[in-house]
Formats: structure tokens, sequence, C-alpha cells
């Protein structure tokens, strides 16, 4: 099989628009000669040293390339090869945190129902989704979730009930669980406030929202809100190499730094901070961030002209976009492969869509009208 631009070529040679971008990662399209070039390079130079004992110039560069995107103060960067390592690194940090100001007895994190953060036991274990925790209950229980997604009294009630919480970690847009829902423009604002009031760090998890993808660098910028921790992941490689990041702010940093003990064999990997570099070279160049804001809006509008009284609602930012059905929402995603459309199937009755940034005028139209005849169906 092959991949360029938006579209997938499977091994019968049939042809596939990525509506998804795999699992919303791809952000500058398939393909790219260069970025097998930027690996073959720093192959060349050093494929891999242990983070324990080297760094690399490739990887000074890409983490302060990163540091001056997000929006925190004096922040620094810890790399390591996706999101649930990113979520699992965050989660420590926060430990490590309240651990150095004296805090032993905040060992909760608080998330929100329905959420996903990731696949290993303590993303598991803080995510919200029952039938993924359910086989290894018996291994969870120490995180806790909160209901709702845009109430930030439900979530200082769960902060003041017990004095145990280190942290709350929220995506900034609901991606697959809760297919693109924002919340209500002041919720990012008080939620902050909450956190800062009580002395519980705010993780805003970025891995599916991030480099781009909503129209903005990161998501929490469309609320002007800076956390104390930022996870990241997908689209910071769009996919040419497993990376994501976990970024401290620098009051978070100068906390830890001198007993933060953690590291993963290939965390901080030279091969992933030029890939990582390169695409961030992409995105500016080709200015996908505004991209992904401008095509977001056709997108979206192309979308509410299908004609189906089985759409409840078009929600999301950017090139993040929940279409809400109802009924049968793995019938649509059948249908939608049927007509060689790929859309990726969110928790609830919704499909996500999540096509590269550089996805053009007609391939929106040609998402649409798949799309609406696949729901037709």
């Amino acid at each position: 099989m092959s991949a360029r631009g938006c579209w997938i070529t499977d091994a019968s040679g049939r042809r596939f628009l990525d509506a998804a971008g795999g699992a919303i990662v791809t952000g500058i399209g398939h393909g790219r000669a260069e970025i097998a070039e930027v690996i073959a390079e720093q192959m060349r130079k050093v494929e891999f040293v242990h983070a324990s004992v080297f760094t690399t110039d490739a990887l000074e560069t890409y983490c302060d390339s990163v540091a001056s995107l997000v929006p925190m103060s004096g922040a620094k960067v810890y790399p390591v090869a996706g999101g649930s390592e990113a979520t699992e690194t965050a989660l420590k940090m926060a430990r490590a945190y309240q651990l150095a100001r004296g805090r032993e007895q905040r060992t909760r994190v608080l998330a929100r129902e329905g959420s996903y953060h990731g696949n290993s036991l303590g993303a598991l274990d803080l995510s919200g989704r029952p039938a993924l925790r359910r086989p290894y209950e018996p291994w969870l229980g120490r995180f806790a979730q909160v209901p709702g997604i845009d109430d930030p009294d439900v979530l200082e009630q769960a902060i003041t009930a017990r004095d145990d919480v280190a942290a709350v970690m929220l995506e900034p847009i609901s991606g697959a669980s809760r297919a693109g829902a924002v919340p209500h423009p002041d919720y990012w604002s008080e939620v902050a406030e909450i956190c800062r009031r009580h002395d519980v760090l705010l993780v805003a998890d970025e891995v599916m929202t991030g480099f781009g993808r909503t129209g903005k660098w990161f998501g929490v910028e469309h609320w002007g809100v800076s956390p104390d921790l930022m996870t990241t992941g997908k689209g910071a490689s769009s996919g040419y190499w497993p990376l994501g990041h976990v970024i401290a702010s620098g009051s978070v940093f100068d906390t830890i730094r001198a007993t933060f003990v953690h590291g993963f064999t290939f965390s901080h990997h030279p091969v992933g901070a030029a890939v990582g570099q390169a695409v961030l070279d992409i995105i500016r160049r080709e200015s996908l961030v505004e991209a992904a804001r401008a095509q977001g809006e056709k997108l979206r509008t192309a979308l509410e002209a299908i004609t189906s009284d089985r759409i409840v609602e078009i929600r999301g930012k950017g090139l993040l976009l929940g279409v809400i059905l109802i009924g049968d929402r793995d019938g649509v995603v059948r249908a939608a492969r049927e007509e060689g459309l790929l859309v990726y199937p969110a928790a609830i009755e919704a499909v996500v869509l999540g096509p590269p940034l550089t996805i053009d005028d007609r391939e929106i139209d040609q998402i649409a009208d798949r799309l609406g005849r696949a729901i037709a169906r």
C-alpha cells in the first residue's frame, strides 16, 4: 500500500480519502519525501544515544523550538515516544511537584467522565471510558473522574471534598471520546482559577488538539489559558515517528528538577527530534495553522449542507470536527469506507473528522459528498 497527501491506496489499488488523518495524527500529509530524508540524515549522524548520558544538537534545537510555541512561561520540554507515555510522565511530574512542596497526601488526579488520556495503566486509570477500563478494574482506582465537560463548579467540589488532589487533566476540546465537544467560553479560565486557588496543577492534554489541529498551535490558546503541564503526541510528528512530550512551566520545572527521576529507553530520541523539527518547519512554511482554521470553516459549512435528519450537530474547531448522529455510528463508518472515505469512530454515536491540514477545497467537497452518501444508506 502507499499514501500521498490526503489519500491512502490499499494493496488492491483502491484509494481512500483520509478524513481521519489516521487517528487524528497526520497533519502535514502523507508521503512527504523530505521527512524521509531528514530521518536518513539524522541516522547517519547519530541514530540513538541514551538521554542519561548524552544530549544531541537535534534534541536541543527541537526542544527550544517547541518551548517557544507553547503558551507557558519558562517552558521546558520532556520528549517521549507518544501520548500515553506523555500522560504517564505528566502524572509522575504532578506527584513529584506535590511531594517537593511537602504535600505527600496529594496523590489523586482528576479527569472528566468519558475522557481518554491513553491506554497504559496510569493513563487508563485517569480516563473515563468504562468499556476500556472494565477488564482492568482490579488494577485501577487511584484517580477519579468528574461528570460533565463544562461545569467548573463540579470540578471544584471534587477538589475540595478531599485534600488529596494533585492535578487535573483535561482536553481543551474533546477528541474521540465526545467528538469535538467544545466547553462554554468561560470554562477554561474558571478551571485555571480554581486550580490556582487550590494549588492543584492544571494539565492540558493536547495530544489530539496540538500542533495546529484546531486552528491554533495549541487548543488552550482559544481561551488564553497557560497550563502548568501540557501533554502532546500525534501531530507532533504527523505520524512519521513515534513522538510526544510533556511540557512543564518554568515554576513546575524549578520545583521538581532536583528530585524528579524518570525515563524511557526511547525518550529524547535524536531522530524523533529531527522529525519533529522538520514537521514544525513545514507547518510554519506552509501556514498550516492558519489553513486548519480556514479549511475547518469550509469543511464545517460543507458538512452543514448535508441534508439528513440523522445529523444532530456539527461541532469542534478547525480541522477537528465531530458529526453527531442519531444511531448506527458503526454502520456509517462502514458505509463511508465503502464510499472510499475514512472517518474516525467516536466513543458516542458520532464520527470524528481530522484530515491532514494540507487538505484542499476539492477534497473538502469530496468528504462532504461521500459522508452524505454514507449517512443516507
